[in-house]
């Protein structure tokens, strides 16, 4: 299970963020548990963030360096 604050693993895309809150989402009328992670990318010396929430079964815990 992952918690507020773990790092995560996108399966599909391989982002790596950290996890910062839950959400829900319907589709074909079954409720889907969504995670909200928080995506750091770096260009240069600036640093971007942005947010990405998918379905909770596509994250994974990041394994740490």
């Amino acid at each position: 299970m992952l918690h507020i604050g773990d790092y995560a693993l996108h399966q599909r895309t391989g982002q790596i963020g950290q996890v910062f809150g839950y959400g829900h989402e319907v589709m074909d009328g079954v409720y889907i548990t969504t995670l909200k992670v928080r995506v750091s990318k770096h260009k240069g010396t600036r640093r971007q963030s942005r947010f990405l929430e998918d379905a909770y079964s596509r994250w994974i815990l990041a394994e740490s360096e």
